[in-house]
């Protein structure tokens, strides 16, 4: 009998990381402003070094600066950093969808399938939850661990709650979805490569506004 997999325990400096992100795509933390580290530190119940190693992490990211002796600030991001952003992780999710339109079994366009059906009926927290599923199963039909390596990190370093801030993203992202899953049934490369880039490039539009609606340029 197959024992049920567990998942490993977050570390402290993936909780620190999330938490920091999330303060700063929420607008709780605005460009330019400084990283209480303490407080963070305190609010986790967490020392300072996880903090700090969160911070360079997201140093690497270009979502944290931090200069010599001075602390650590949120970078300066603007409205063209954010749709640059999701202009590389459409391409390189492009490039993982062509090459699942290659190789990806029927089975699993199947299984892509029933997640669009289950996506039209679930709320916005479980829309989240089945986008993410829906991408991942392509990338990882492309078969390449280089790929999936740059979309793990591209993936993260974004604003996520799209479909709990705007209503009308479910339908976009739904027309969007379906060409690319009848892309990958056609088994049309080119197609598939073009309709994912342009996917990505809508939810950096609508990332931009949600920033927007977030006060996060205020």
């Amino acid at each position: 009998m197959d024992l049920p997999r567990v998942a490993p325990p977050t570390s402290l400096k993936t909780t620190a990381v999330q938490e920091i992100r999330r303060r700063i795509f929420a607008g709780e933390l605005r460009p330019g402003d400084k990283i209480d580290q303490d407080e963070i530190a305190d609010s986790l119940g967490i020392s300072k070094l996880p903090v700090r190693e969160a911070l360079i992490a997201l140093e690497l990211e270009s979502i944290v600066d931090m200069p010599p002796r001075r602390g650590a600030f949120v970078a300066p991001m603007t409205r063209d950093d954010v749709r640059d952003h999701y202009w590389l992780l459409g391409v390189v999710s492009g490039l993982a969808a062509a090459r699942a339109a290659a190789r990806i079994p029927e089975s699993s366009l199947d299984a892509l399938g029933r997640i669009l059906d289950r996506m039209a009926t679930a709320s916005s927290r479980d829309r989240e939850t089945l986008n993410f599923e829906f991408h991942r199963m392509i990338n990882r039909a492309s078969g390449s661990r280089r790929l999936l390596t740059e979309l793990k990190v591209l993936g993260s370093a974004g604003p996520h709650g799209f479909y709990e801030t705007h209503d009308d993203w479910s339908d976009t992202a739904d027309r969007d979805h379906r060409e690319i899953l009848a892309a990958l049934r056609d088994r049309d490369v080119a197609t598939t490569r073009a309709v994912t880039e342009e996917h990505f490039l809508h939810g950096g539009d609508r990332a931009v506004h949600m920033l927007e609606s977030r006060g996060f340029w205020k």
